[in-house]
């Protein structure tokens, strides 16, 4: 198997003293320091310390074009992706226009019949179904020429709001805004296209302000949308840079106060969770995978219903279907991986960089979460297939640090122009499709520049740690004031790492190991998911720490990531 081993992050001692002296905790200043923070200032999570709209390019413009629009009651369509974030983008752009007097409606078509971004398919579509004047894409759109060229063609202007990376060509669109096309000197590149959108509505607020239509007291309270922002930043797993952050704090401490829209509280009661103490994890783990899917087996429009209704008894009815949708996905999801495993049954991961599988009887919707598992399993960069229309198969990868998938899927079409109908993505995540009888020469093309971009180095699993933690710390309320904080893609929840006695363990479920572990004469009741393998008597563990409640009583439990016996 892959080869996993236990690091230290580095802290810079000099930083995590400033923190220390400015009054933080001094393992979060610890914490803080070594994850690239040097200034108490960053973890501001007010909305004041919000970038300004301003640096965003064209943001003025969208302000303008939109606000001309409402005032020319203009009809406007939202084309929006079918993930969570396109979900979450799609309500918050519906809610905040409505509330500006926008005469706004929305459109997801069928991503398995018309593919991903604006196609002109669905600008056919959607100008025979809603005639709209005015499309407005969230999450997408940067890539989609034909598709604004064919808007255009037909008199729709459209408004691009999107961060996807863009490629050498942008849409012919009215306004773009997006903090990755060239010459945008946004200082966050990570905003989600649910915070696009919410910039967006920002800029259009302050030009209606401009124009003597709202003052202060009379402007629609946009932070009303934050608990949207939030969870689309949170799902779409994008960096939580320090304006992520902002956003996705101020997002929870409404959540934790009860202000939120009908839909997302239906989903917290819905997924078994407490919206009070409501933390990234819930986003990320619990409601996030059951507005997905709806977008992954049938049709992100239920996630979205769900998302702008504030009739509480149909939020409940729709948060029910889609955690019925979601178990059904765990289900085809399971059978999917049980084929993959069978299929990689001889995969050596000391002879191979990346992973590429097909099987004829996968799930278009679900091959990217089985992706997902496998790249977890074996850490390499992979893609899984499933078959598409007409002898043409479509893919979704998931990469490891390191190896940028969408540059990757570049530099193979560029050496093999043939081979890749279209692509697009992140560095982490990026889909394709190709013809069913290339898979071979594409997976040994792939292969290729694997090999070329990774280093055995590169291949390892490296746990990454914060070394170990002072006695005194082990306790309920030092789990609270770091569930406090928001943690998350690129600034990482603390792991903790030490030395400890084997005092007992036995395997539960057939599945997982419980363990007894003593330090300094103190034990501690630990476990590990998904592993069954015996502990020697000394073991260095890399681990969590968990407010674990039973029979009333809170006891400190230690999930562990990784565990190697002291040499």
């Amino acid at each position: 198997m892959t080869r996993t081993r236990i690091a230290t992050r580095p802290c810079p001692y000099r930083e995590s003293e400033l923190l220390r002296q400015g009054g933080i905790h001094p393992v979060l200043a610890r914490l803080y320091a070594s994850r690239g923070l040097s200034d108490a200032a960053e973890l501001s999570s007010e909305l004041a310390a919000l970038m300004p709209p301003s640096g965003l390019l064209h943001i003025g413009a969208a302000g303008v074009f939109l606000a001309d629009a409402i005032a020319a009651k203009k009809r406007m369509v939202i084309v929006a992706d079918y993930d969570c974030d396109g979900a979450t983008a799609c309500a918050v752009a519906i809610r905040g226009l409505r509330a500006m007097g926008a005469d706004v409606d929305f459109i997801v078509p069928n991503r398995f019949e018309y593919g991903y971004g604006l196609t002109p398919e669905i600008v056919e579509l959607t100008a025979r179904e809603k005639s709209p004047d005015i499309i407005i894409t969230v999450d997408n759109g940067i890539a989609s020429i034909d598709g604004v060229a064919e808007a255009n063609r037909r008199g729709i202007q459209v408004v691009v709001t999107d961060h996807h990376l863009p490629a050498d060509t942008l849409p012919d669109a009215a306004v773009i805004v997006n903090p990755n096309q060239p010459a945008c000197g946004f200082p966050s590149k990570h905003l989600a296209g649910v915070g696009v959108v919410f910039y967006v509505l920002l800029a259009l607020r302050a030009e209606m302000r401009q124009r003597g239509i709202y003052d202060q007291k009379t402007q629609p309270p946009l932070q009303n949308l934050l608990d949207l922002v939030a969870l689309g930043t949170v799902a779409d797993v994008v960096r939580l840079d320090t304006n992520n952050r902002i956003l996705v704090a101020q997002g929870l401490k409404r959540m934790r106060k009860g202000n939120m829209h009908a839909g997302v509280a239906a989903l917290f009661r819905v997924a078994g969770r407490e919206a009070r103490s409501a933390t990234p994890f819930d986003l990320g783990f619990a409601l996030g995978p059951r507005l997905n899917a709806a977008g992954r087996l049938q049709d992100m429009s239920l996630g979205i219903e769900c998302l702008i209704t504030d009739d509480e008894g149909r939020a409940w009815a729709l948060a029910q279907q889609l955690n019925d949708i979601n178990l059904k996905r765990r289900e085809i999801e399971a059978e999917m991986q049980d084929t993959a495993l069978l299929h990689l049954d001889d995969f050596e991961p000391a002879n191979s960089s990346t992973i590429s599988v097909f099987d004829a009887s996968w799930h278009q919707g679900v091959i990217g979460i089985v992706a997902s598992r496998l790249k977890e399993k074996f850490y390499r960069p992979t893609i899984t297939f499933a078959p598409g229309a007409d002898g043409w198969i479509k893919g979704s990868g998931r990469s490891i640090p390191g190896f940028h998938l969408r540059d990757a899927l570049d530099l193979v079409s560029k050496r093999a122009p043939s081979l890749i109908d279209k692509f697009g993505g992140h560095a982490m995540a990026a889909g394709l499709t190709i013809r069913a009888d290339a898979f071979d020469a594409f997976s040994q093309a792939f292969e290729a520049v694997g090999q070329a971009w990774l280093s055995q180095q590169q291949l390892e699993r490296v746990v990454e740690t914060d070394g170990p933690l002072e006695d005194a710390y082990y306790t309920t309320a030092f789990i609270e004031l770091m569930d406090g904080q928001v943690w998350g893609q690129g600034f990482a929840p603390p792991v903790f790492c030490d030395e400890f006695r084997v005092v007992s363990q036995r395997i539960l479920k057939e599945r997982h190991l419980k363990l007894l572990l003593e330090k300094n004469g103190v034990r501690f009741d630990a476990i590990w998911f998904g592993h069954t393998d015996a502990l020697g008597e000394r073991t260095r563990v890399a681990f969590r720490l968990d407010a674990n409640e039973y029979n009333g009583t809170t006891k400190v439990q230690l999930m562990v990531e990784h565990a190697e016996p002291v040499l």
